[in-house]
């Protein structure tokens, strides 16, 4: 047992030394915001009580194989000026989840397992000084239409404590390059908290982050609202797992910027109900460009990779877009859709008497904006410099689907828009897979849960490994920067299942475990395919820090055979 004579206190928090769970590891009551750099070591169990927001100025890091495990409402916000360090690995993921959860782990089932429920904590929010499209209805005074380094909000879910000058929920700002740090090999369960009617916290929530920040192997199991959640800025996701979420599985808002490969998708529910906010699904992507259609940013975005599975006979459109959203699909999964495949919802209906959406004072009508080139930017309220703020897009156009499958979207207007807007011509490289020909290796539902009319099958068994038409793809992201080559459709090549091990799917027994080679923990979430980050262990090689499997730092060689071992597996 931890005392306080070999533990870190935390700044302004009251430190509760309690045996928990089976692992008997201390409890550490985080009961006040952390002001000054701090490590949660994972020796520990950490329980959040309430919110708590790391400040100005400081750094919270978290150990690899740390255990969050709070109580009712705890909650953890990264505010605009603070830092998270927060770095987990395949084999030691830290995993956020309630103290309910934890009282359930035991040797028969060390992390737990699956229960119908959610909401039992709240979340992680990160909230950073990148642009934000936060104009209209709502909007705080003073804000823009126009790109403003001065243009903010109040965070989703977060509620501020009334004292004048308190700027902990504000996100927003001028610096797109901005950093709030390190999120990786993160799992967040059974979260969420509905503060009113359109308030809640999700899965991971993401205001103004910037581009540095470095968010990869993201895993999200059962959350009362959406799983993933971005509102503005330009931050990158790569490699995220998102079940049973009660509204959107991720959702964009005010103009983000950002890129995201190998994500998947499983549509189910958490608590029975009908709602948002209360444990059934909604869409698997649903994407608002501005809170004012006609305001900049405005979102414009690629997605590689992604497996999206969805409820067959009562779920949502898999893709949605709002107010002026631009964004592609390429080298992607779509199966098991309850309704459109891809929807126009046109507008959220939160601006000013509802007169935003597509084709508003000026913006391009939804129909062209699939006709137009990546590259010809609005006039309408745009930056200075648009080809510097709109990166995200490789080429193309402002909104594409290419090189993807598409299997068992047997609704009657599964694939309405998609025929309109000539998704299944040719040079778009899409398949329609044959009712045989699932582009998946297993996949098994459990019996269905009903709500009303709402039926849902839940998913109990997972194998996303590439087969058929998803083994090998016509083209693939480009090389270099953010994106990793992958010549497949969908989240998972034929080969390897990167679930395995660190997220809450694999410890319940819900995915495979042909985990084959573990893939290393790399430094740049390209898990080797570029060679680039061999050569900076190379260079580590008799030094320090080169994250070796054995703690000698590879000075005897071992640790660089295990690495070429895997280097192929993990491309």
């Amino acid at each position: 047992m931890k005392t306080a004579s070999n533990f870190t206190m935390l700044t302004g928090a009251i430190s509760a030394f309690v045996i928990v769970g089976s692992t008997g590891a201390a409890e550490v009551l985080v009961s006040s915001d952390i002001t000054t750099s701090t490590t949660w070591t994972s020796g520990n169990v950490y329980n959040l009580q309430g919110s708590r927001y790391v400040t100005t100025g400081a750094t919270l890091t978290i150990q690899a194989g740390t255990i969050i495990a709070s109580d009712v409402g705890g909650s953890l916000a990264i505010t605009r000026d603070a830092r998270i360090a927060c770095s987990g690995t395949a084999q030691n993921p830290i995993i956020f989840t309630s103290k309910a959860d934890y009282a359930t782990w035991d040797s028969a089932h060390p992390r737990g397992q699956w229960r119908p429920t959610a909401n039992e904590w709240g979340n992680v929010t990160i909230m950073g000084k990148a642009y934000i499209g936060k104009y209209g209805n709502g909007a705080v005074v003073g804000n823009t239409a126009i790109p403003s380094a001065g243009n903010y909000a109040n965070m989703e879910g977060l509620v501020a404590s009334g004292t004048p000058g308190d700027t902990r929920t504000f996100y927003g700002g001028g610096n797109d390059q901005d950093t709030s740090g390190v999120l990786r090999f993160v799992s967040l369960r059974y979260g969420g908290k509905v503060v009113g009617l359109g308030n809640e916290l999700n899965g991971l929530s993401l205001g103004g982050v910037g581009r540095e920040t470095v968010i990869d192997h993201i895993d999200i199991m059962n959350n009362v609202d959406d799983g993933i959640e971005i509102w503005g800025g330009t931050v990158d996701l790569k490699y995220f797992s998102i079940w049973n979420i009660g509204d959107d599985s991720f959702d964009v808002d005010q103009g983000w910027r950002g890129r995201a490969q190998f994500g998947l998708t499983v549509s189910g529910y958490s608590i029975p109900g009908a709602a948002s906010g209360s444990g059934f699904p909604d869409s698997a992507f649903e994407m608002d460009g501005a809170e004012k259609s006609d305001a900049q940013p405005v979102t414009t975005t690629a997605f590689y990779n992604i497996t999206a599975i969805g409820q067959p006979l009562s779920g949502k459109a898999a893709t949605k877009f709002r107010d002026n959203a631009r964004a592609q699909f390429n080298n992607c999964i779509f199966m098991d859709t309850g309704k459109e495949v891809i929807k126009n919802d046109n507008t959220d209906g939160e601006a000013t008497g509802g007169e935003t959406g597509y084709g508003y004072n000026g913006t391009l009508t939804f129909a062209n904006t699939w006709l137009t080139n990546y590259n010809v930017y609005s006039a309408v309220n745009p930056f200075a410099t648009p080809a510097t703020a709109y990166i995200a897009q490789p080429g193309g156009k402002l909104i594409q689907y290419t090189d993807s499958v598409f299997f068992n979207n047997t609704n009657a207007a599964a694939y309405a828009e998609a025929a309109a807007r000539g998704v299944f011509a040719a040079g778009n490289n899409n398949v329609l897979a044959a009712a045989t020909s699932s582009p998946i290796a297993t996949i098994t539902r459990g019996p269905d849960v009903t709500s009303g009319t709402v039926v849902v099958q839940p998913v109990i068994f997972l194998d996303p490994l590439a087969r058929n038409e998803a083994a090998t793809s016509v083209s693939a992201a480009p090389a270099g920067g953010f994106f990793t080559v992958a010549n497949y459709r969908g989240a998972f090549n034929g080969t390897e299942n990167w679930l395995c091990g660190w997220t809450a799917a694999s410890q319940y027994g819900y995915t495979a475990s042909n985990c084959g080679n573990a893939c290393p923990s790399d430094l740049n979430g390209d898990r080797f395919v570029d060679g680039t980050d061999l050569g900076l262990l190379l260079g580590n090689w008799g030094g320090s820090g080169s994250g070796d499997t054995n703690g000698d730092n590879i000075v005897n060689g071992s640790d660089l055979g295990v690495l070429l071992g895997s280097w192929g597996a993990c491309q």
